[in-house]
């Protein structure tokens, strides 16, 4: 909630393989003014239709002005992705019932003159999914071939994502001799032999909402400065504190960690009143950069246990938390003898993973391919997800593709 990541790809499929193109990314910070209007309308505090028309408003004029400084650097671009800002995730005893995220598209079609791919999380929610995490499926097909070993993709934002992918999942495509596609996703796809007979492939990933990563410590920040500071710049305050194992212990027993996936969560749960009644369960006040790093190893904790669990070999770290040296020095340590790895040794920046991932989705979709993979996210289904809302031209949309792409391959330079 502290800016836009906006991203630039070519995108080309080719047969079972979607080959993917980074060329360039930026982050453009929200306006002071509308970071605080964000902030104070997010659960606990209350909030009016009014503040969430202007924030809507404010949101997509953002969002219009960053896709259209991204289009001008990329002439020639033909479709804009636009997730919008998450503002309330809806669970309901564990399942999710709703979920809003604003920025009007209509604003970014009018600016950029361009269609655009938004509200991508409904499609999936409308058919019993969580809605998250939705990155699994760029997770999936980035991961789930050429190794042997179970390997785990997490994101280090306001919340802990995880995808687990299983050797299953480092599989060629099918034998178009012996299967034919019932445009079910893959991995976890139908596939119908000619006989007749059908059975569906044991799920290869799962994939959840591990927990808060960045969420508590970023609320912490603003607290204890008063919002002076909106998050702790390169571990500063984490480095100069001690871990209080009494409040981190607190922390942990969290009945949302005990909970098997699919799960998903927010800032709905993880805002700082969370942080607030386990200090006052503690019985005694912390120094602030104490708070901040056992905040910061509560937020490693929550992800390292959750590959543990799996028994994961390898982790692919993005997100903005792999800006911060002592989340991910307590990340390590906690990790061994599993690998930590940043996304970018695979050639996407880590800080524009989640931009890049929503490009694939908003691809997948405008050539008429589901984009959520039912076993991460608890989906019935496997849907096509979003809306699209035209440019100033009428709408084309290309062909529908018949075949789901089974890997992604990242092209360098």
């Amino acid at each position: 909630m502290d800016g836009i990541d906006a991203a630039a790809a070519d995108l080309e499929l080719d047969g079972g393989v979607l080959r993917l193109r980074p060329l360039g990314h930026e982050t453009t910070p929200y306006s002071p003014d509308l970071a605080a209007a964000l902030r104070a309308a997010l659960p606990p505090s209350t909030t009016t239709m009014e503040a969430v028309c202007r924030l809507d408003t404010a949101v997509g004029h953002q969002f219009a002005a960053a896709a259209e400084r991204a289009a001008r650097r990329h002439p020639g671009a033909e479709l804009v992705v636009a997730h919008g800002q998450t503002v309330f995730h809806w669970v309901l005893d564990g399942k999710v019932a709703g979920t809003l995220q604003i920025g009007r598209p209509a604003w970014i079609a009018e600016r950029c003159g361009l269609p655009v791919v938004s509200d991508l999380r409904s499609a999936d929610v409308a058919a019993g999914g969580h809605g998250a995490p939705l990155v699994s499926m760029f997770d999936v097909l980035l991961l789930g071939g050429g190794t042997a070993e179970k390997r785990a993709a997490l994101n280090l934002g306001g919340i802990a994502n995880l995808t687990v992918v299983s050797p299953t999942a480092a599989a060629e495509a099918p034998d178009a001799d012996r299967f034919v596609e019932t445009r079910a996703d893959y991995p976890q796809v139908l596939w119908a032999a000619r006989s007749g007979s059908a059975s569906l492939s044991p799920p290869p990933a799962i994939a959840y909402d591990a927990g808060p990563a960045n969420a508590l410590i970023d609320a912490a920040v603003v607290a204890v400065t008063r919002g002076a500071e909106t998050y702790d710049a390169g571990g500063r305050r984490a480095a100069r504190g001690t871990v209080d194992q009494a409040l981190l212990a607190l922390l942990l027993d969290d009945f949302y960690l005990t909970r098997p996936p699919p799960k998903t969560t927010g800032k709905e749960r993880y805002h700082h009143a969370f942080t607030e009644d386990a200090v006052d369960h503690l019985g005694r006040d912390l120094d602030p950069d104490d708070l901040i790093a056992t905040l910061t190893a509560h937020a490693a904790e929550v992800a390292a246990a959750e590959c543990r669990r799996h028994g994961v070999a390898e982790v692919i770290a993005s997100g903005g938390g792999t800006e911060n040296p002592v989340l991910m020095r307590s990340l390590f340590e906690r990790l061994d003898p599993a690998r930590l790895r940043n996304i970018d040794d695979l050639g996407i920046p880590s800080a524009a993973k989640e931009a890049y991932a929503f490009a694939v989705l908003g691809f997948l979709t405008w050539h008429g391919l589901p984009g959520n993979v039912p076993s991460c996210t608890g989906a019935r289904h496997p849907a096509v997800l979003g809306s699209i809302t035209p440019g100033p031209s009428p709408l084309a949309l290309p062909r529908p593709v018949e075949t789901s792409p089974y890997r992604l391959q990242i092209i360098r330079g």
